[in-house]
């Protein structure tokens, strides 16, 4: 056993042989497995924030379009709706599609935008109305109305 240890030794030290040991593999998978956790860890709050972020840009989206309604059609809040945003089945004058997600969803009625979050099931919570991204944030329990037109 040692002498076939001497005689690897001395091919190695000749230039003979290349390769690493099993030790330094062992090394750089344990640096590796370390780095991919480090970054895995790091990047586990990005999708919180983009769903928030996509809440937000949505909610600012449709609220733009409802303000350019009534811009046009001034004193008549309580009658905007989904329909008369979009127009046609190709997009409308006001929005081009209504938001959908996975986390969120944005509901209109009487005039009203309100927005609730989804759970796992698909199942809506008690919607809020949108006054602005603050909206997109954890919502609370209860909700209260508040036209569009105040």
């Amino acid at each position: 056993m040692i002498s076939t240890y001497q005689r690897l030794k001395r091919r190695r030290d000749a230039g003979e042989i290349d390769g690493f040991t099993l030790i330094e593999l062992l090394i750089v998978i344990v640096v590796l497995g370390i780095l991919a956790a480090v970054v895995i860890f790091a990047l586990g709050g990005i999708t919180g924030k983009s769903q928030l972020a996509a809440c937000q840009a949505d909610g600012a989206t449709v609220s733009t379009a409802i303000s350019a309604y009534l811009a046009e059609n001034p004193g008549i809040a309580s009658s905007v709706t989904t329909a008369l945003l979009i127009g046609n089945t190709n997009g409308g004058p006001y929005i081009q599609s209504w938001p959908s997600a996975t986390s969120y969803k944005y509901t209109l009625a009487a005039g009203v935008l309100k927005v609730s979050t989804l759970s796992s099931t698909g199942t809506a919570g008690i919607p809020i109305v949108y006054v602005g991204p603050s909206s997109c944030g954890p919502l609370p329990a209860s909700s209260t109305s508040i036209g569009l037109g105040k």
